[in-house]
């Protein structure tokens, strides 16, 4: 299955608003690759504030065997997913290839992509407008990835226990059929290595994620922001219950609260939102400090009685009490407490609020749930299902 065009996107939105899932939907549905994490088709990494362009592309390390060292060039992320693409073209095979980039704002991605920066422009043809040109090491890296047997010596490489010229002159032939007309896709790849350069080719799409609410982030560049096409998702608000876009899989998930209390997860990430989205003039970037329906991910919980077969999906409070209420107390009101106040005086019936310390807010954790919930529980339009339903997400 091969796209019209390859896909270079960036997806972005709150933090659990589902862009793993996403990332994982695109390839399946519109690349034909499974979002398998072991699929072979597909090359992850993570940006961080230690990862460098040598992670990226490839680095020489130094190898110990009793008294002697020898070297070891090894690719990087990039790299390898290149060389897939490259030996699936080769080989015929047609085959997609996705590399995944996560937090990509978390690194330096200008110092991290370096020349590599010059591919994400494309042709219609969904090659790279620009060749760039490699070293002999990331040459030998790149091969070795593709499979074959490299070697370095003084007078050059060997590939395949033949001279790199007779290699490349071998395989120039190979791609030339008996109407002497170029298989132009392997042609291309072959003559690139000939000149010791590279080009994406239109079978590898690269996809990137980005928390935009995360404070210790790297800038992106006007420059590099406009070679992506981007897609929002949006954080879930009272308009998702509007227009009935509550996913079937989220409407069953129970929130565990004390006392054996069961309340809608949904419901309370709604009401929260829009708690978040009243602050508006308290809050910076206030679409980025909210939270989608994957902030915390459910535990599957199955009926005690075997014979049924029923399972549910639960939220501990305990879940919540621990990292939703420290993200809204660290991230969200980290630099002005007043409007949790405001609320739990005027909503939750209390006088004289003193937030001083963490353990202060966490008393009003049961409340502030319930109170959230209870908010947008009477909307009309949100459809109402059993507990046991099956749900066909996995979570």
């Amino acid at each position: 299955m091969s796209p019209t065009r390859p896909i270079q996107k960036i997806l972005f939105g709150s933090p659990g608003t589902g862009k793993s899932y996403k990332v994982n939907e695109i390839a399946e549905n519109e690349l034909g690759i499974s979002g398998d994490k072991q699929h072979s088709n597909i090359v992850r990494t993570v940006f961080h504030p230690e990862y460098k362009y040598s992670d990226f592309i490839g680095k020489l390390l130094p190898l110990s065997s009793g008294n002697s060292i020898t070297y070891k060039y090894y690719a990087g992320h990039f790299l390898k997913a290149l060389a897939k693409a490259y030996s699936s073209i080769i080989n015929g095979y047609g085959q997609n290839h996705l590399l995944i980039i996560d937090e990509l704002n978390r690194g330096n991605a200008a110092a991290i992509f370096g020349s590599v920066f010059q591919l994400l422009d494309r042709d219609n043809d969904g090659w790279s407008s620009y060749c760039i040109d490699i070293s002999e090491m990331e040459m030998v890296g790149l091969l070795t990835s593709m499979g074959y047997k490299v070697k370095v010596y003084d007078e050059g490489i060997q590939v395949d226990n033949s001279a790199f010229e007779n290699f490349i002159d071998d395989k120039e032939c190979d791609f030339i059929d008996e109407h002497l007309s170029i298989k132009s896709s392997s042609f291309r790849v072959i003559s690139n290595i000939k000149s010791y350069q590279i080009q994406i080719p239109p079978n590898l799409s690269i996809i990137s994620t980005i928390n935009t609410c995360d404070e210790s982030i790297y800038y992106l560049d006007t420059a590099f922001k406009r070679r992506w096409d981007w897609e929002y998702l949006e954080a879930p608000t009272i308009d998702t219950i509007i227009k009935q876009q509550v996913p079937e899989e989220v409407k069953n998930v129970e929130l565990s609260m004390p006392e054996d209390k069961i309340i809608r997860w949904c419901l309370v990430i709604i009401g929260l939102n829009e708690f978040i989205k009243s602050c508006h003039h308290s809050i910076r970037k206030i679409e980025d400090k909210q939270i989608g329906w994957w902030f915390i991910i459910p535990k599957k919980i199955y009926d005690k009685n075997p014979e049924k077969f029923a399972y549910r999906y639960v939220i501990g409070f305990q879940q919540v009490r621990d990292k939703l209420m420290f993200y809204l107390w660290d991230s969200v009101f980290g630099r002005d407490k007043k409007p949790l106040i405001k609320l739990i005086e005027d909503k939750l019936n209390k006088s004289n609020v003193e937030l001083i310390t963490y353990a202060d807010f966490l008393k009003y954790t049961e409340e502030l749930l319930q109170y959230w919930h209870d908010s947008i529980s009477d909307m009309k339009n949100l459809e109402q299902t059993t507990h046991k339903s099956r749900i066909k997400r996995t979570f």
